[in-house]
């Protein structure tokens, strides 16, 4: 009998503010509803997804950062969250991380030699996200040279898609040196108010700029997603029948329909 396949997806865009913390914990949270074994990797030293799924990271002693930069067992980190997803936390030591990699060799395979470590030990998922850091330092370079896919989220509200060509020149860049077989799947619209025609024009602009898929549907801008780290849970815990909430289970069915096409 053939292993079920884990999928990884890279959550990247490198400018902050575009609910790409908030998309890893509410995909990731509608993937376990639809009864997939998922594991959520923090990789960003503000550890806001960590915090968001009910986790002091100041409370932790074992995170991500010993893993990928002293050789920890990675299954000696995670940890269960109530949202149904498993948790690869992150803290502030993370920021050290870029600096300790940097001069390592094969320094851009640390977070795929996790993922390989973890099925070798059994610890199967049948879905990865990582939670990129908003830069194209080493970590990012790390998680798409580890992920099957990149998603950018990216919001909708300002032209804030100048830095997706920066984003994309990385990815090329990647698929060049260590990581061919990465593809992107596409751009989710966030913070999307549908009343706007800049909304929709920002959207249409990026499609046929970058010629990207977008993916369906747009993240309503909504303030839910406020409410929802400061209850430690994700919106689907918060808000179950909310617009936001609705849309990422939407969102979270379009990508395992796109994962079984790979």
């Amino acid at each position: 009998m053939s292993k079920k396949r884990t999928t990884t997806l890279a959550v990247a865009n490198q400018k902050g503010g575009v609910a790409k913390t908030t998309s890893v914990a509410s995909i990731g949270a509608a993937l376990a509803e639809l009864g997939h074994r998922v594991l959520l990797v923090d990789l960003d030293p503000q550890a806001c997804l960590t915090f968001s799924l009910g986790v002091d990271p100041e409370d932790l002693e074992l995170s991500v950062h010993q893993v990928l930069t002293k050789g920890l067992d990675p299954a000696e980190a995670i940890l269960e969250t109530e949202d149904g997803v498993d948790l690869l936390p992150a803290t502030i030591e993370l920021a050290r991380a870029e600096a300790d990699l940097l001069t390592r060799t094969g320094r851009e395979h640390v977070v795929r030699g996790v993922i390989e470590d973890l099925a070798a030990k059994g610890r199967g998922y049948d879905w990865i996200l990582l939670d990129c850091p908003p830069s194209l330092g080493v970590l990012t370079v790390a998680a798409l040279t580890a992920a099957d896919g990149v998603l950018i989220p990216l919001q909708c509200e300002t032209l804030s898609h100048r830095g997706v060509g920066q984003l994309l020149d990385t990815v090329h860049d990647v698929r060049r040196f260590t990581n061919k077989g990465l593809a992107v799947w596409g751009v989710l619209p966030t913070l999307y108010d549908g009343r706007t025609n800049h909304a929709r024009t920002v959207l249409d602009t990026i499609s046929e700029t970058y010629d990207l898929e977008v993916v369906e549907p747009p993240i309503p801008k909504t303030i839910k997603f406020a409410e929802a780290p400061a209850a430690g849970r994700s919106i689907l815990a918060t808000s179950r029948s909310s617009k936001g909430a609705t849309a990422y289970r939407d969102v979270a069915a379009n990508l395992v329909e796109r994962a079984k096409r790979r």
